[in-house]
């Protein structure tokens, strides 16, 4: 005889279950590109759940009223787009410290359709963003944030996460270090670039019928490129740096939720 109820529970456990697993992947990093289809986003989703669901049979929730399980089915949409959402915000340091370069060697205005992001994005971005990506597939990064998210439901009861208010300074944190970590990337550039300006300025004092305007997008350019392959064995470590940083919000978020 079939215990219609007991079935039913079931399914509403595993329904929570693909809705927290759906949720970050939708936006993490690696798996929300628009290179990949979305039937392979839901089947990966579905079958990294039923693995989850096998694997935990003493998954229980209490509800009483539909109300009750929407709100359960909120808490876990919103836990998987937070940590998904920081994991993706890390990985986008990469095309902040490239906007910075391209600032300061005069191509923020050559700008980029990027498919995979459906976002403009500079040159340098661009070409930093995607050896960097490079570097931490290779890594298996994306191996450790399937692994990350599996584990939450070993730490973050299933339908019942404690939103404390320490998830705010973890996001101003964050922030503040978003802006920190980009701008010590482009800091060769930065320098060096910085260093030129200072010079084509004592040689418009000396010599000020040369068109430093004209000379100086040049040098800049040519400065910028040289400065970017002298320092491009720097991009194991900046990758390393962008790893450190996704493993650590992940484990502050989590703690924040239990």
């Amino acid at each position: 005889m079939i215990h219609y109820s007991v079935v039913i529970e079931q399914f509403l456990i595993f329904i929570l279950i693909l809705i927290r697993l759906a949720s970050f992947i939708y936006v993490a990093p690696f798996f929300n590109t628009t290179g990949i289809p979305r039937y392979t986003k839901v089947g990966f989703a579905f079958f990294i759940a039923m693995i989850v669901y096998s694997c935990n049979p003493d998954f229980k929730i209490e509800t009483s009223s539909i109300f009750q399980y929407s709100a359960l089915v909120i808490n876990e949409v919103l836990i998987g787009l937070i940590l998904g959402a920081l994991c993706f915000f890390s990985v986008q340091i990469i095309q902040f410290a490239g906007k910075i370069i391209d600032m300061d060697i005069g191509l923020s205005m050559a700008q980029l359709y990027d498919p995979t992001t459906r976002m403009q994005t500079g040159i340098m971005g661009n070409f930093y963003y995607y050896l960097v990506m490079l570097i931490l597939v290779i890594s298996g990064l994306h191996r450790y944030l399937i692994s990350a998210i599996v584990e939450t439901f070993k730490v973050i009861p299933l339908g019942s996460p404690k939103f404390s208010p320490k998830i705010y300074d973890i996001v101003l944190d964050f922030m503040s270090d978003y802006f920190i970590i980009g701008f010590r990337i482009a800091l060769p550039v930065f320098a060096a670039t910085l260093l030129l300006n200072c010079v084509l300025a004592i040689l418009a004092k000396v010599s000020p019928q040369m068109n430093m305007f004209v000379v100086g997008m040049q040098l800049k350019i040519f400065v910028g490129i040289f400065v970017i392959l002298v320092t491009i064995f720097m991009l194991p470590d900046i990758a390393k740096f962008i790893q450190d940083e996704i493993k650590y919000v992940l484990a502050q978020l989590v703690k924040s939720m239990y």
